[in-house]
């Protein structure tokens, strides 16, 4: 699932150094998400004029439409280091124990992934976001005690694709929070300009449209589209992309105009084959297509509920009459009624 190439997941032939490269390191390069922008211009002014941490941050939405590149422009606009983790990557309590000591006073700690915490570590968390101190337990059994250790003040910041699986002791936490959308096909193509800009490829803007149509609303999409787009128009294109090269790379990677590959036509396919357009529950519909639910939900289904083809209801998941039309089939309204 994470192979194909317009997965929002960061990938292993993903150039992680290339990436960095691209990303804006100011609020004022990021483009997009301008409801969130402007309310962390105003929290990040009002701090940095109180000489005062940063409140926690709580960022959450679809992978790749850049909350750790806005955790870096947090950092970078506040004027401090960053120290960068993720949940399964810290196993034990002194494991995060370890991180919090050594941070500096208003220093930003970045957990992504924070939903996939252990209990005992997210234990541990409370006090160091609430009173910045650390419980340290020594010794065990009858003579066992409790030492608190001071921390400078901090600014954590979370990411996580699945908000709802957050304890709420945790959520609440939270000073900030805030939800990343899709983005328009105008800010992609603006992203996707920037990019080619900074690596050097010519890019007419017919080109860059035709790119961002098909990177599903996500900038680590188009980047990555980009980057095959650049490979196909250097060999069989003169170095230029222009609209119709773009398409014809899309093409090449087995893409249509919208962004959606085989995978998303053989859900949709079995959702209106196998199920007469639903409603299907979420693990019979992952099953028919030999996926893991998790997957299904996260993955696949929020871009093709934002194009408006599959629609969530209280009975399970249903074909809408776009994705009929969408794969050139018959919508018989009388039995969605009845279904519905």
């Amino acid at each position: 699932m994470q192979d194909r190439i317009i997965s929002a997941h960061r990938r292993e032939d993903d150039d992680l150094q290339l990436e960095q490269g691209l990303r804006p390191r100011t609020l004022q390069e990021y483009t997009g998400q301008e409801k969130i922008k402007e309310k962390l211009r105003i929290y990040i002014a009002a701090a940095r004029e109180r000489g005062e941490p940063l409140d926690h941050v709580l960022l959450y939405g679809p992978p790749g439409l850049g909350k750790t590149t806005l955790a870096h422009i947090i950092a970078y606009e506040l004027g401090v280091s960053i120290r960068v983790t993720s949940g399964p990557a810290i196993e034990r309590p002194g494991d995060l124990a370890a991180i919090l000591t050594n941070l500096g006073r208003g220093d930003v700690l970045f957990i992504d992934e924070i939903h996939r915490l252990n209990r005992a570590v997210e234990e541990i968390l409370y006090p160091a976001m609430e009173d910045f101190a650390l419980d340290i337990i020594i010794g065990k059994g009858p003579g066992a005690r409790s030492l608190r250790l001071d921390l400078p003040p901090f600014t954590l910041i979370g990411a996580t694709v699945r908000a709802g699986a957050l304890t709420s002791p945790l959520r609440d936490r939270f000073g900030v929070v805030d939800r990343l959308d899709f983005y328009t096909p105008e800010e992609l193509a603006a992203i996707i300009t920037r990019s080619a800009r900074l690596l050097n490829v010519d890019i007419r803007p017919e080109g860059a449209q035709a790119i961002a149509a098909a990177s599903r609303g996500t900038p680590r999409v188009a980047n990555r589209l980009l980057k095959r787009v650049r490979d196909y128009a250097q060999v069989m294109a003169d170095n230029v992309i222009t609209g119709p090269v773009a398409e014809e790379a899309l093409r090449m990677l087995q893409l249509d105009r919208q962004g959606l590959d085989e995978i998303d036509r053989s859900l949709l396919r079995a959702l209106i084959d196998k199920f007469e357009g639903g409603p299907v529950g979420l693990d019979t519909l992952a099953a028919s297509i030999s996926e893991e639910p998790e997957n299904l939900e996260d993955v696949y289904e929020p871009y093709l509920m934002k194009l408006g083809y599959i629609k969530r209801t209280a009975r399970g998941r249903v074909a809408t009459r776009e994705a009929y039309n969408y794969l050139g089939l018959n919508y018989r309204e009388d039995l969605q009624q009845k279904l519905w």
